[in-house]
């Protein structure tokens, strides 16, 4: 398949790219530099030079291609996570963005999208197993995602094909969060948000790259993209530590982080996400069930 990308030299990207090339398909994939664009012909996929905002190009860029892969994102650091007013780029890239690629996708005639979602959308559910239909929650950096997924079920509308991955918390080499969590941990400092026994669904790189391999064939609709097995806050940190060979000193922020409401939900809500569905209409799994194994690899430096 010729297959587009938006996002192909991010965290997610960077190993999509490579996943698709390998499987045999054909990529283009837009590069906002002349380094990007060097990294993704390394990688063996043609770059273009096209602004996410400028449907005329974008339709132009699009014309021949089978699917269009949206992952385009700009997440701000862990640093400024916590700032609403960094959220601005991300949201207006997800919201004005997503509607411009789908509208350009549909001027292009191109058969399918594949959009770029999360699982933090959903409400907490304690101890439950929540699938695509739990109850979705709308608190303010989720409104992005929301807008992302709502243009992709309008391409659907025009009888188009759309894919929606829901995606856990991405982990693994190019994820700066979780590369900092690691260090953070060889210090025998624990990061835990929330309650130690709330839930949290999480994804290795590599394995959410081959999810979206997976998309461009499997029947249309929204998937969950987690691994197999869910862990605790205590079970998280306990995973990490035995990866990295160092027992937690200290722990935290812990219950303090609930109460910066909004601001940290998407890091404290327990979540424990099935990927039953994507398993069976994909005939897709993960490498790594669980942190547990994706940890141990990422420490050993393992290919994916």
């Amino acid at each position: 398949m010729r297959v587009f990308v938006t996002g192909g030299t991010g965290a997610i990207g960077s190993h999509t790219v490579p996943a698709l090339i390998a499987a045999g398909h054909e990529v283009t994939a837009m590069a906002r530099s002349d380094a990007k664009a060097a990294v993704l012909i390394s990688q063996g996929a043609r770059p273009i030079r096209v602004s996410l905002f400028d449907r005329n190009a974008l339709t132009k860029a699009f014309h021949g291609h089978d699917a269009v892969v949206n992952m385009a994102s700009a997440l701000p650091s862990p640093q400024r996570f916590l700032l609403q007013s960094a959220w601005a780029a991300c949201e207006r890239i997800r919201t004005e963005g997503s509607a411009t690629v789908v509208d350009a996708a549909l001027a292009a005639a191109v058969p399918r999208v594949v959009q770029e979602s999360v699982v933090m959308i959903y409400h907490d559910g304690a101890d439950r197993w929540l699938d695509e239909d739990s109850a979705v929650d709308h608190y303010p950096i989720a409104s992005g995602n929301h807008a992302a997924e709502s243009s992709a079920r309008r391409f659907a509308e025009t009888g188009g094909d759309a894919v929606i991955l829901r995606f856990g918390q991405f982990y693994g080499p190019g994820a700066a969060h979780s590369e900092q969590i690691m260090d953070l941990a060889r210090h025998h400092v624990a990061f835990q948000a929330g309650r130690r026994d709330s839930y949290m669904s999480s994804i290795y790189l590599p394995d959410a790259a081959s999810a979206v391999v997976a998309a461009l064939t499997c029947p249309a609709g929204t998937y969950n993209v987690v691994d197999d097995e869910p862990v605790t806050k205590k079970q998280h940190t306990q995973a990490l530590a035995e990866a990295v060979g160092a027992k937690p000193w200290i722990a935290g922020p812990g219950r303090l982080a609930l109460l910066l409401g909004d601001r940290t939900t998407s890091m404290t809500r327990s979540l424990r996400v099935s990927n039953a569905r994507f398993r069976a209409d994909a005939g897709w799994a993960p490498r790594y069930p669980s942190v547990r194994e994706g940890y141990r690899a990422m420490v050993a430096g393992t290919p994916s």
